[in-house]
């Protein structure tokens, strides 16, 4: 058996989860870009009357045009994070020496920017 079995699995479960929320905050990301390229391609059909094309112009802003982007980059922010803390805790969890927990300010942050983000976006899409 592993010295510790129980912390390395726990660690390896977070890191998973971790990178789960990664990807499913990236592949959110696409699904924006794709709908915000789909609604710039409905407002350019000459179809449209003056009126739709206006609400659909509206709703393809500048927001909608990063904010897609904003969330692949913070997918892609979170596995990396998610790796580089794996490793870390890894190496402090073989070691044989007693260390102190170390502080969380990079979770937090991250954890908030996604809810800026998801917030942001979504007030977008409601008053839009």
């Amino acid at each position: 058996m592993i010295r510790g079995y129980s912390d390395h699995a726990a660690n390896e479960r977070t890191f998973l989860a971790w990178v789960r929320t990664g990807l499913a905050v990236l592949a959110f990301g696409f699904v924006i870009e794709k709908f915000n390229l789909f609604i710039v391609t409905m407002a350019t059909a000459s179809s449209l009357d003056a009126g739709r094309r206006l609400q659909l112009e509206r709703l393809a802003g500048p927001l909608g045009r990063y904010d897609g982007l904003a969330l692949i980059l913070l997918g892609m922010v979170l596995v990396v994070t998610a790796a580089t803390r794996f490793i870390r805790t890894e190496r402090l969890l073989a070691d044989e020496e007693t260390h102190s927990a170390r502080s969380v300010r990079a979770e937090l942050f991250l954890s908030g920017a996604l809810a800026v983000i998801v917030a942001g976006f979504s007030a977008y899409l409601a008053l839009g």
